[in-house]
């Protein structure tokens, strides 16, 4: 309508974790699917202190804590979603990952469980 203000448009939200180990990470979210498609190693270091992990639509930003951090202590879930959630129990299960047991609450028929990752963020994987 004419003379009437748009309110703000968010295009898009990208989750940002902090983590102990960004090298770490990498390779915990490899196994969930995701590549990495930046990272920046500051002049001098070996290893990442930031990156940018991507998996068809999902995005995540992992950076190096300042210090000890307490990740139970923040309230966020992370919802993953997946074609298949037995495949992908099974699979993380076979890679060294101890996924809780697959659930079927009414919000989420398809099932899911719960991962946490190297860092205790907690990762509930879904059934798309």
């Amino acid at each position: 309508m004419a003379g009437e203000i748009m309110g703000a448009q968010t295009r898009s939200l990208v989750a940002f974790a902090h983590v102990a180990s960004v090298q770490r990470s990498i390779e915990f979210y490899a196994d969930l699917g995701f590549k990495v498609t930046n990272t920046v190693v500051p002049e001098g270091q070996a290893a990442p202190v930031w990156a940018w992990l991507e998996s068809e639509k999902a995005n995540l930003m992992i950076g190096l804590a300042d210090g000890p951090f307490e990740a139970s202590r923040q309230a966020v879930l992370f919802y993953l979603y997946f074609d298949n959630i037995k495949q992908t129990h099974a699979a993380l299960s076979e890679s060294g990952h101890s996924p809780g047991e697959i659930r079927y609450p009414f919000y989420m028929p398809g099932g899911e469980c719960r991962l946490e990752d190297p860092d205790g963020y907690v990762l509930m994987l879904a059934q798309i």
